[in-house]
């Protein structure tokens, strides 16, 4: 997943050199992307990801725990560290197939695997750990935090409701009600903008939840092309949103797109969400 390399300059000369300035020190932030069997194309959009946070002037560490995950490695309970493989100087890699449960403690937590992952990614020098998981294993490893989730959907009407099904665990059994959505396909702007709107519904209506930011990539462009804005905006917008509140102070002139407001009419049932 190789990102784009990054300009450096001695003084400010856009906004997004200035954010590079803000975020220098940050503590180390988690994004958890909630796997979607129903997604193809899921490494595709953590290489977007990286790309973009590697604009920001900030490291990655890909942590890839979904239940298609390569196998982690033997020594992993042992030494996390080691089992990390660099890609680029800002971009690096985690196997961890399997490895949560090893960390599962006496209150069915995996409380365990994320204090790991942070010791981890200081060793890495990484600003941010891009986990990507399912919603049951991010509610073990996230329990008694209120994480912002990044949702998956594509172009299948069940990937959607697969979206919704996950939110559902998250915000009832986590307590998490902002999430984030990347449509993963070759999907229009403006069919994405209708299935964040539908989902958007459901998430207010029967959850009390909310849909922020949504993004759309396209697995199949190559990882040279741009980034597009929208997805710029998303990850910009979780860095400038502490885990639990509203955006910082500092970053309040940044740019966003407004939330995705539900729609005044009653949602369809989540079999009918896309």
């Amino acid at each position: 997943m190789p990102a784009q390399p990054l300009r450096r300059s001695a003084a400010p000369r856009d906004q997004a050199h200035g954010l590079r300035q803000l975020f220098a020190g940050q503590a180390l932030r988690f994004l958890p992307l909630v796997h979607n069997p129903h997604v193809p194309g899921a490494g595709a959009v953590m290489e977007r990801l990286c790309a973009a946070l590697a604009e920001l002037g900030l490291r990655t560490l890909v942590v890839d725990a979904a239940d298609s995950a390569s196998r982690a490695h033997q020594l992993a309970t042992v030494d996390l560290a080691a089992c990390i493989e660099r890609l680029s100087p800002q971009v690096a890699y985690l196997a961890a197939g399997g490895l949560p449960m090893h960390f599962l403690d006496s209150r069915a937590t995996l409380v365990g695997f994320i204090e790991a992952l942070g010791t981890a990614a200081g060793q890495v020098q990484a600003d941010v750990v891009l986990l990507q998981a399912g919603a049951l294993d991010l509610r073990r490893m996230f329990a008694g935090a209120t994480p912002r989730p990044l949702l998956l959907a594509g172009s299948r009407p069940d990937s959607l409701t697969h979206a919704y099904t996950s939110m559902k665990l998250l915000s009832q059994r986590l307590g998490a009600l902002a999430y984030d959505l990347v449509v993963a396909g070759d999907v229009s702007q403006r069919r994405a903008r209708r299935m964040g709107d539908r989902l958007a519904d459901c998430a207010d209506h029967f959850l009390g939840a909310a849909l922020r930011q949504v993004a759309v990539v396209d697995p199949m462009l190559p990882a040279q092309a741009p980034l597009t804005a929208d997805l710029r905006t998303l990850v910009a917008d979780r860095m400038a949103t502490p885990a639990s509140g509203p955006a910082a102070n500092p970053l309040a002139e940044l740019p966003v797109s407004s939330p995705v407001r539900p729609a005044a009419r009653r949602p369809a049932p989540a079999g009918h969400l896309n």
